[in-house]
């Protein structure tokens, strides 16, 4: 990375992602830091954070502020996004954007370093960096690493944390677990989460499809290039804190192996694999939150289908899913970055 000084912002600050992306600067040591600008919505302006020792202040969002910076990091919604990121990319800063606003506009780059952060090495001055949905990134860190084996279909069906929906669905989900009755309704999902699984992310079309499915689908095939390849997914909420978890079916263009398959994810940078039996217990959300690596365990072929493999993945979604993938996009653009600090 390059080790000048750097004009960091974080838009949505006080929010989970924010909050992890502040962890993550906070772990590393080999930049500086000149400036740091936190920011969020008018409810949570005046906030003070504590980063290395120092009280920031939370301010909400101005041109005049940011325009200061190199780069800025949003987490905080689509509209902040929608509003903000087009102006400071006039003004020379670069943005990583953590909403979906941007993320299918065919001239933004939507990136996984991993996989395709190469297209970032052709880009000559300050644009917006989409980020990926959570799930998507963590499918497609897997899908990447098996793409040799040419990759046919795919099915996957995901048990994503409620940290997924923000800091007061987690709050809400903590509240209802209290509760000596079982509470039916909710104020973040269709009803209660507590003790309960709900099959559905976000609004659902007229297709039969959420949001959350149409973003893995679409995302998935932009990032990997692979724009005929089928796809198709079903996600649901748990009552899982932290850490989103997928079974995943694979078909590829012929029989392979299980050696073969597992030779090609242990290559692929960021994914670990964790061999059957013994350490099943380790491939869960719990086991694995706080982690920057995609796990995959329960590998194994298809009774029916010699073409078909099983995969069981997991990602901590606000890390990998969210903040360390944009930090991990923020060190491929440094060398871009012309620092004004």
């Amino acid at each position: 990375m390059n080790t000048s000084s750097v004009a960091i912002g974080v838009v949505g600050a006080t929010g989970l992602v924010g909050s992890t992306f502040l962890d993550i600067l906070e772990e590393q040591t080999d930049f500086s830091i000149e400036q740091l600008l936190l920011f969020a919505s008018s409810k949570s302006a005046g906030k003070r954070i504590k980063f290395k020792k120092k009280n920031l202040v939370v301010e909400e969002p101005s041109l005049r502020r940011m325009k200061e910076l190199d780069v800025v990091f949003f987490s905080g919604g689509d509209d902040l996004s929608k509003e903000w990121a087009p102006k400071l990319v006039e003004n020379n800063v670069w943005v990583i954007d953590n909403s979906s606003t941007f993320r299918l506009h065919p001239d933004i780059p939507l990136i996984v370093p991993e996989i395709n952060g190469n297209l970032l090495q052709n880009l000559k001055k300050p644009q917006i960096i989409a980020n990926p949905n959570c799930t998507t990134i963590q499918l497609c860190m897997v899908l990447h690493a098996l793409r040799s084996l040419k990759v046919t279909q795919v099915w996957m069906a995901s048990y994503q944390a409620v940290s997924g929906a923000g800091k007061e669905a987690r709050q809400e989900l903590l509240t209802q677990i209290g509760q000596k009755k079982l509470i039916k309704t909710s104020r973040h999902f269709a009803c209660s989460l507590a003790f309960n699984v709900v099959p559905q992310i976000g609004r659902i079309s007229e297709s039969g499809f959420s949001e959350e499915e149409i973003k893995v689908i679409k995302e998935s095939k932009k990032i990997l290039n692979l724009h005929s390849l089928k796809i198709s997914a079903f996600t649901v909420r748990v009552p899982v804190l932290n850490g989103h978890s997928m079974a995943v079916w694979v078909r590829f263009e012929k029989a392979t192996s299980l050696e073969e398959i597992t030779t090609l994810l242990e290559n692929m940078s960021g994914i670990q694999v964790m061999p059957m039996p013994h350490q099943i217990a380790e491939v869960t959300p719990k086991m694995i939150s706080g982690s920057n690596m995609v796990y995959v365990g329960r590998i194994h072929q298809d009774l029916d289908d010699p073409t078909q493999w099983l995969f069981w993945i997991v990602a901590d979604n606000l890390r990998k899913g969210a903040a360390w993938n944009g930090f991990q996009i923020f060190q491929s653009l440094a060398p871009l970055i012309k620092f004004k600090t």
